[in-house]
C-alpha cells in the first residue's frame, strides 16, 4: 500500500511531463497548423455571340425526289427485276405482271372491232343502195334516212371498238413497270406471285444529284425564315463532314400536334456520302432583332443572394499549385436578360476574354484562391 509521500511524488511526475508536453505543443503549434484548402474550379473564356444565333434541329436525309412507283392496272406480280440500291436507267424494267388476262382483252377488242368493221361495211352499201333507188324514184324518202342513220351509227361503233382497243393495249402495255428517271431503288414493298391493285406501291425510286433534309421549325423562328437563305448539315454517320445547305422550302401551316412548320433545305452540292435516311442535324443562323452582340453563359455559372446576381471571373495567379494553375475569383455582379438554348444571356457585368467560373459558384468566396482543373478550356 502506497504512503502519502510516494503519492505526493507521484502526482508530482505526472504534473510535470502535462507541463512539458505543453511546453512542446505550444512551441511547434505554428508547424501543426493546416494549410488552407484550395477548391478546384471549371472554367471558361466568355466569347460574344455577336447579332447572329444559331439554332440546330433535326431531320433526316431524302433524295432531291422520292417517287412510289406502282402498276396502273391490278394483277398478279410475274417478276421483279429489280432489289434495294442497285441504280437504274429510265425505261428500266422494275416489275412485271402476269399479263394473260390483259392479252385476252386484247384479243376481245380486236374482235369487237373487226365486228364493228363488218356492220359498218354492211350499212354503207345499204345506204349507197337505197340512195340510188331514190334518186331514181324507186325508194321512200324515209327508207333513205334509215339507212343513212344506220350507216352512221355503225360507223360511231367502229370508233368506240378502236378506241376500246386502244385502251386495251394501254393496260397491257402498264404489266411491265419500268423506271421515269434514272435512278437508284430505296425500297421494294412486294415479291412475285403477290396480287397487286392498281397504284399499290411496288418500289421507291429516288433521284435527284442533291439530298434535301426537312425539319421542324418552331413558329418563333419560322418567320426569320427566307427561301434561299443558307445553312449548315451534319451527320451522324458522317463525323466530322458540314454540308453548305440552301433553303428551299418554309411551310406557311403548322403541322403535327406542336406549333412546328416544316422547313425544307437543300444540299449546294451532290455528294454520293449522303444516303437517303440518314439523321442529320441543320444549323440556322438567326439576326437578333436589336443587331447588338450577345453574350451566354450557363445557368450554373450565375449565383443569387440578398445582394443580387453575380458571377466569379478569375485573375491568373504567377504561381503553380501541386496539380494546375491557380487563380483569383473574383465576385462581380451581373445583370441577366433572356433565357436561350445557349444559356442564360448577360447584358451587363461581362466582357470578351473574362475567364468565367462555370462550376464550384457556391463553394467559393470573394478574393479566394482556386485551382483551375487541367481539362478546363481558357
Amino acid at each position: 500500500m502506497m504512503n502519502g509521500k510516494a503519492m505526493t511524488t507521484s502526482s508530482g511526475l505526472v504534473l510535470l511531463f502535462g507541463l512539458a508536453a505543453a511546453s512542446q505543443l505550444g512551441c511547434g503549434g505554428g508547424e501543426e497548423e493546416s494549410q488552407p484548402v484550395i477548391r478546384p474550379v471549371r472554367y471558361q473564356e466568355v466569347i460574344s455571340s455577336g447579332a447572329r444565333r444559331e439554332r440546330s434541329f433535326s431531320g433526316t436525309a431524302r433524295a432531291g425526289v422520292e417517287s412510289q412507283l406502282g402498276f396502273r392496272v391490278a394483277g398478279t406480280v410475274q417478276s421483279v427485276s429489280v432489289v434495294v440500291g442497285v441504280s437504274v436507267k429510265k425505261g428500266q424494267e422494275i416489275a412485271r405482271l402476269d399479263a394473260t388476262d390483259l392479252a385476252l382483252s386484247v384479243q376481245e377488242a380486236e374482235a369487237t372491232l373487226a365486228q364493228a368493221n363488218a356492220s359498218r361495211r354492211k350499212s354503207e352499201a345499204d345506204y349507197e343502195r337505197i340512195r340510188g333507188l331514190y334518186e331514181n324514184r324507186n325508194a321512200a324518202k324515209s327508207d333513205l334516212d334509215a339507212t343513212r342513220a344506220q350507216s352512221e351509227s355503225d360507223g360511231a361503233q367502229v370508233a368506240a371498238a378502236q378506241q376500246r382497243l386502244a385502251l386495251a393495249r394501254r393496260q397491257l402495255g402498264y404489266a411491265r413497270l419500268t423506271a421515269p428517271v434514272d435512278g437508284a431503288i430505296a425500297a421494294v414493298f412486294v415479291e412475285a406471285n403477290e396480287n397487286v391493285g392498281s397504284g399499290t406501291a411496288v418500289a421507291l425510286l429516288t433521284s435527284g444529284s442533291r439530298p434535301e433534309v426537312e425539319v421542324a421549325m418552331p413558329e418563333a423562328l419560322i418567320s426569320q425564315l427566307l427561301d434561299g437563305g443558307t445553312a449548315q448539315v451534319t451527320f451522324d454517320a458522317l463525323p466530322g463532314a458540314v454540308f453548305p445547305a440552301v433553303i428551299t422550302e418554309v411551310g406557311v401551316a403548322a403541322t403535327g400536334a406542336g406549333a412546328t412548320f416544316p422547313v425544307k433545305v437543300q444540299l449546294a452540292a451532290d455528294d454520293s456520302s449522303v444516303r437517303s435516311g440518314m439523321a442529320a442535324s441543320v444549323a440556322f443562323r438567326f439576326e437578333s432583332g436589336d443587331g447588338e452582340d450577345h453574350i451566354f453563359v450557363p445557368p450554373v455559372a450565375v449565383g443569387e443572394d440578398r445582394d443580387g446576381r453575380f458571377v466569379f471571373v478569375l485573375e491568373r495567379a504567377t504561381g503553380e499549385g501541386e496539380d494546375g494553375a491557380l487563380a483569383t475569383a473574383h465576385r462581380r455582379p451581373v445583370e441577366i436578360g433572356d433565357l436561350a438554348p445557349e444559356g442564360i444571356e448577360i447584358e451587363d457585368g461581362l466582357a470578351d476574354g473574362d475567364l468565367l467560373v462555370t462550376a464550384g459558384v457556391r463553394r467559393i468566396q470573394d478574393g479566394q484562391t482556386v485551382k483551375l482543373l487541367a481539362d478546363a478550356g481558357a
